[in-house]
């Protein structure tokens, strides 16, 4: 499906019925990652899974992609499908767009889940790594965040074994636009810092780590669920940044526990 917001032709998933769980993905990804998940919930649950702007099969306008310009992108895409509250899944630079949501837009969120992901803001450090990658996309394209990421995004025994996943989340990468990178790496370096909200988050929250991510530590996401209030932790086994992906099982076991009490 497609629908024009905010300037972009969106596209997206919309299927089932009931209580509606609005997945987004992270960097530089699509809603492919969440295929599993959405054919698990969809006999029980309203799933929603859009391309952000810029990735995927949604337009890609140029500019820089604040993690609040994508959160109005979601709250419109919610007005438009009459949706709301919705269950909001965020993985990684999701998760950031996430906490943008909560600022903005509380009224439309039911609960919480936090994925493979980190509520502080980049270090210096951070930052300049990420746009030394933005002025690498300009000059060389997709191919070169690819050949960055990819090898950090699964965990290293499945990166070894299962060239039946790493090509797919290969393809992926490489069909992100230059303009969904750039302004992406911009976005995520601007971010606010998000330890401040954690506390204040009141609506129930679970968070999802694997075992191996070499991208966020699952240090990180044990910090999380102890700063936001009755937050519930589960660790995926044999998974690393891309647990939807990786251990789908444990996955979808942890989400369908998780739905079944809110």
């Amino acid at each position: 499906m497609f629908a024009t917001i905010n300037g972009f032709r969106c596209s997206f998933a919309d299927e089932g019925g009931g209580q509606p769980i609005l997945f987004v993905h992270g960097f530089p990804l699509s809603r492919a990652i969440w295929q599993p998940q959405i054919e698990a919930l969809l006999k029980n649950y309203r799933v929603i899974a859009p391309d952000l702007r810029g990735h995927g099969e949604s337009s890609a306008p140029a500019g820089v992609y604040m993690m609040d310009m994508f959160a109005e992108d979601l709250q419109t895409l919610i007005a438009e499908r009459q949706c709301g509250p919705v269950v909001l899944v965020g993985h990684s630079m999701g998760a950031y767009i996430s906490f943008a949501f909560f600022r903005k837009f509380p009224q439309s969120l039911r609960a919480l889940i936090l994925f493979c992901t980190r509520a502080g803001a980049d270090s210096a450090e951070g930052k300049i790594a990420r746009e030394n990658l933005a002025q690498r996309a300009e000059r060389e394209g997709a191919a070169a965040v690819a050949e960055q990421m990819l090898p950090k995004m699964l965990a290293p025994p499945t990166a070894a074994s299962r060239p039946d996943l790493v090509e797919p989340v290969r393809k992926v990468m490489l069909a992100t636009s230059v303009n969904g990178l750039v302004g992406s790496l911009r976005g995520m370096a601007a971010r606010p810092n998000a330890l401040d909200l954690l506390p204040q988050i009141n609506v129930p929250t679970l968070i999802i780590a694997g075992e191996n991510d070499l991208i966020v530590p699952p240090s990180e996401s044990a910090a999380m669920a102890n700063a936001i209030p009755n937050a519930e932790l589960v660790m995926i086994p044999s998974a690393g940044h891309l647990a939807s992906l990786e251990n789908p099982a444990s996955v979808n076991a942890s989400l369908h526990a998780f739905l079944g009490k809110i």
